[in-house]
């Protein structure tokens, strides 16, 4: 089992950069697949970035390419997400999550695949 643990919302002008970091516990967080999800409100949670166990293969959401950076350290048990360019659109609670699974290749985007989640972190882009 593994606790998440989501920090470094906040609020930021459009057009600037917010880094979120999602800290594990336990010993095997290389076991773990992970992903960041976010929900605004009134709005479903949908998928933003993810990385595979040996953080290969990443995937993204179409509006995040090219802004969003998802990379681990398996050494710190840490995923980062590193936002540029942001959006009064990107306005919302961010998640991250991790699925224990045996590919070391695979990012899951869906957020169905996940078994484990953080408490979520607020980011707040004004225009």
């Amino acid at each position: 089992q593994v606790q998440l643990v989501d920090s470094g919302g906040g609020l930021v002008q459009a057009g600037g950069s917010l880094r979120l970091s999602c800290a594990a516990s336990g010993r095997t967080f290389s076991m773990y697949a992970m992903g960041w999800f976010r929900q605004a409100p009134g709005k479903e949670r949908e998928f933003v970035a993810a990385i595979s166990r040996s953080g290969i293969s990443t995937s993204y959401a179409d509006s995040m390419k090219g802004r969003f950076f998802i990379s681990r350290d398996n050494a710190k048990n840490t995923v980062i997400l590193q936002m540029n360019s942001l959006k009064p659109e990107d306005t919302a609670e961010y998640y991250c999550a991790a699925r224990l699974t045996a590919s070391s290749g695979t990012a899951y985007y869906k957020s169905d695949d996940y078994n484990y989640w953080g408490q979520g972190t607020q980011v707040t882009v004004s225009s």
